[in-house]
């Protein structure tokens, strides 16, 4: 199965319960969490994200983009996301954070930068439920998708069928209607879209589209 999880870092800051009920066929919200150290831009913290989980009932897809993501990425699995994914270049003990999160009852995920080899972290994936390969440098929406980053998504696909396919990998970052089924040829199966979504007249028709080019990606 193939899922789509809109970023609400391309909505409208301002009306997102407003935005996230022109959604309501996506498997899930994208909520990018940046702390200004980790990557070079601020956008939200905890207390929104709680203010975001009253707001709609579909899950909540929160990518920390965050130092010290063994310390405060608990928080959001306690604030009752349903999956949590803190950078492998950004955690101690990534193993033990995996587990902490699941014991707070959210997935638990782990994401890579486009220069970051995924070989040295392969021996987590047990721990988790999703792998994210970032397809764009980190920090920023509406760039445009690395073709460099398509042998990696291949590879976390190889990594996570392995283990019997019960983990995710997930692509972030310039995912559109021209990139999709090429990051679905690779191995992706859930596709964080940003602008391609809520840059839409309409975003949820938008969700369909995306998603049934996944499908016909996967049929052929």
């Amino acid at each position: 199965m193939s899922a789509i999880h809109p970023s609400i870092l391309s909505a409208d800051f301002a009306n997102l319960a407003a935005e996230l009920a022109r959604i309501p066929s996506a498997d899930a919200v994208h909520v990018d969490v940046m702390d200004n150290h980790f990557v070079p831009n601020l956008t939200l913290g905890l207390p929104v994200v709680r203010a975001i989980r009253s707001a709609t009932e579909l899950p909540l897809d929160i990518h920390l983009m965050i130092d010290d993501a063994d310390r405060w990425a608990p928080g959001y699995a306690e604030a009752g996301c349903e999956s949590v994914t803190f950078h492998a270049e950004a955690a101690t003990q990534p193993v033990e954070l995996a587990r902490n999160l699941r014991s707070h009852g959210s997935k638990a995920a782990m994401a890579v930068k486009p220069g970051t080899s995924l070989e040295p972290h392969l021996s987590v994936l047990a721990e988790l439920d999703m792998l994210l390969i970032m397809t764009v440098e980190p920090g920023f929406g509406g760039q445009s998708f690395m073709e460099s980053t398509l042998p990696k998504i291949a590879a976390a696909r190889r990594a996570a069928d392995d283990l019997g396919g019960h983990v995710a990998v997930q692509v972030d970052g310039g995912i559109s209607r021209d990139t999709i089924q090429r990051a679905a040829e690779a191995g992706a199966d859930t596709f964080v879209a940003g602008s391609a979504v809520f840059g839409s007249s309409d975003p949820d028709e938008a969700v369909s589209s995306l998603r049934e080019m996944v499908r016909t990606q996967k049929n052929r």
